[in-house]
C-alpha cells in the first residue's frame, strides 16, 4: 500500500509551496487508495513559532487535505510529534557509534568557527567539517566524557563511493560520498537533526513514498548512506519543483502573498487553490487548466510532475477564483461574503430576518464582478450605507451635461409613483424618460448609476435600483440633483 507524509515544522506560518507538497503527496496517496500521514517535525525549539502548528493544521483541513494517521488522528504509528520521539533517535544514534558508523565530536562552537575561517582563508568555496573527533581513540572519547564535555553525534560519511538512487522526477542520481561531511545526528541537548529523525520516521511508519521539494536533494547522500547503515530498504523518493516568481527567482514575500493563510484571509475558495496548486508543475496530460478534485485524483501521476522549476502566477490564480466564484451556487456565495461584510461594518454580527433577505439579495448582484471574498466589502458598500465613495471625475464628465436637471426630476417623478417597484417597470419608465429625453440609453443609465453607487460600473441597473429600494433610490437622486450646481 502507498503511503505516504506531510511533515512540516511548525517554524513558522505554512508557505504556499509546502502546501503545494502536501497537496502532491494527499493526491498521490487517494490516487492508489493508499494513506496520507502528517507528521510534526518539531524538533527545532529554537525556531518555534507559537500558532505556526495550527496554521498548518487548519490549511490543509481548508484545503480538504483530510490525513489518516497524524495529529488529533492518532494511528499505529503515534507519536506523531518528533519530540515526543526522542528516545527513539538517542537509542538509534548510540547504536550507530556502538556499531562504528557514527562518533561523538566534542568540538566546541568555537573551534568549529576557527576551522571553518581558516578553510575560507584558504581558498575553499565550501567548508566542511575535518573529522577531527573521528580520529580520537576509545581512550580519548571516555576522558572527555569523564570530563563532562557536551558532544554531539556525527554520522560517519563513507570516505569514498558513491550513494545514487532513481529520483521519480529527476530519474538516475549520483553523488560522490567524499564531497558530504560527517553531518551531525543528535545534537548535544539530545535533540535529532532532521536528517536523522526524518530517516528514521519515515522507516517507522512504513512511508514507501516521499514527495517533497527540490531543495532537499543535497540531503540525498546523507539520507542514502544512514539507510544503508541502519540496515534498512529506502522509500522511492520524487523531488518536486520549487515555486519561483515572475522574475524566476524564489517565491518570497517580494513577489506577493506567499504565507498559505494570507490567501485565505484575502478570500480565495479552496477549490480554487486546490486546482491551482495541482498544476503548479503538474498537467493532465491535455491543455485543461480548470479540474475538480475528483479529475485530480483520477488523473494524478508523478510522471506528468516535471522536474523544472515552476512560475506561481498570482493573475491566473486570481482568474481562477474568479471563475470558481462566477460558479458558486448563490447561498454559499452569500455564506462565505458574510463575514468580509460584518468586518467591515456594512453587516451587524447578528442578522434579523429582513437584513438577512436583503443580503440575500444583494450578493448575488455582484457575483460576476468578484474574483476573490474579499471584494465584496469594496463591490457592496452602496447597498449598505450611504457613506461610500463618489467617482468625482464621473460625476464631472455627466453631471455639467444639459439633459441632466430634467432627467432627474423626471425619473424622481416616475420613480414615486412607480409600483410596483420591480426591475421590469423601473426599466420601462427609465427608457420612457430617455425617449422623453431625445437621448442616448447610456446619457441616462451612467449618470442614473453614479447618483445611486458612486462609480460608472456595477450590477445590472434595473436590478440594482429594484434591490436598494425606492426610498434609498428617491433619496440619492435628490442628493444627485445637488451636483448639478458643482461640487
Amino acid at each position: 500500500m502507498v503511503r505516504v507524509r506531510y511533515a512540516p515544522s511548525p517554524t513558522g506560518m505554512p508557505h504556499v509551496g509546502n502546501i503545494r507538497t502536501a497537496l502532491f503527496n494527499w493526491v498521490f496517496a487517494r490516487h492508489h487508495g493508499g494513506k496520507f500521514i502528517v507528521r510534526i517535525e518539531d524538533t527545532d525549539r529554537t525556531r518555534f513559532v507559537e500558532g505556526s502548528e495550527q496554521a498548518i493544521l487548519h490549511s490543509l483541513r481548508w484545503l480538504g487535505l483530510d490525513w489518516d494517521e497524524g495529529p488529533e488522528v492518532g494511528g499505529p504509528h503515534a507519536p506523531y510529534y518528533q519530540s515526543q520521539r526522542l528516545e527513539i533517535y538517542q537509542r538509534i544514534a548510540h547504536q550507530l557509534v556502538e556499531e562504528g558508523k557514527a562518533y561523538k565530536c566534542f568540538c566546541t562552537p568555537e573551534e568549529l568557527e576557527q576551522m571553518r575561517a581558516q578553510q575560507r582563508a584558504q581558498g575553499a568555496a565550501a567548508t566542511m567539517y575535518d573529522r577531527r573527533c573521528r580520529k580520537l581513540t576509545p581512550a580519548e572519547v571516555k576522558a572527555r566524557e569523564d570530563a563532562g564535555l557536551p558532544y554531539v553525534i556525527r554520522f560517519k560519511m563513507p570516505l569514498e563511493g558513491t550513494a545514487e538512487y532513481d529520483d521519480l522526477i529527476h530519474g538516475r542520481t549520483v553523488f560522490q560520498n567524499k564531497l558530504t561531511d560527517d553531518f551531525v545526528m543528535l545534537k548535544s541537548d539530545g535533540f535529532p537533526t532532521y536528517h536523522l529523525a526524518n530517516v528514521v520516521d519515515d522507516h517507522l511508519m512504513e512511508v514507501t513514498h516521499v514527495l517533497r521539494g527540490d531543495e532537499w536533494v543535497s540531503s540525498m547522500p546523507r539520507h542514502l548512506n544512514l539507510y544503508r547503515a541502519l540496515g534498512w530498504e529506502p522509500p522511492q523518493f520524487a523531488h518536486l519543483p520549487l515555486l519561483l516568481g515572475p522574475d524566476k527567482q524564489k517565491l518570497s514575500k517580494r513577489h506577493g502573498a506567499v504565507e498559505f493563510t494570507e490567501f485565505i484571509r484575502q478570500g480565495y475558495l479552496p477549490e480554487a487553490m486546490f486546482n491551482f496548486l495541482a498544476i503548479c508543475g503538474w498537467n493532465p496530460g491535455d491543455d485543461r487548466e480548470i479540474l475538480s478534485r475528483e479529475e485530480i485524483i483520477q488523473l494524478f501521476s508523478i510522471e506528468r510532475i516535471s522536474d523544472n522549476p515552476f512560475v506561481f502566477d498570482h493573475d491566473k490564480l486570481l482568474w481562477m477564483n474568479g471563475y470558481y466564484l462566477r460558479h458558486l451556487p448563490k447561498e454559499r456565495l452569500v455564506e462565505l461574503c458574510l463575514p468580509y461584510l460584518q468586518a467591515a461594518g456594512l453587516v451587524p454580527q447578528t442578522l434579523d430576518e429582513a437584513t438577512r433577505a436583503y443580503v440575500e439579495r444583494v450578493v448575488p448582484l455582484e457575483q460576476e464582478k468578484m474574483k476573490l471574498l474579499s471584494d465584496a466589502p469594496r463591490l457592496l458598500d452602496f447597498f449598505f450605507t450611504d457613506d461610500y465613495p463618489i467617482d468625482e471625475a464621473a460625476v464631472r464628465k455627466w453631471y455639467g451635461e444639459p439633459h441632466i436637471p430634467q432627467m432627474l426630476e423626471e425619473l424622481i417623478r416616475r420613480y414615486e409613483a412607480l409600483e410596483p417597484f420591480t426591475a421590469p417597470e423601473i426599466e420601462r419608465v427609465t427608457r420612457e424618460v430617455i425617449a422623453w429625453l431625445g437621448v442616448k440609453g447610456g446619457e441616462v443609465i451612467h449618470p442614473t448609476r453614479v447618483a445611486l453607487s458612486g462609480r460608472t460600473t456595477g450590477p445590472s441597473l434595473f436590478e440594482m435600483i429594484e434591490a436598494l429600494g425606492k426610498p434609498r433610490v428617491l433619496q440619492r437622486l435628490r442628493k444627485a440633483q445637488g451636483w448639478v450646481f458643482g461640487r
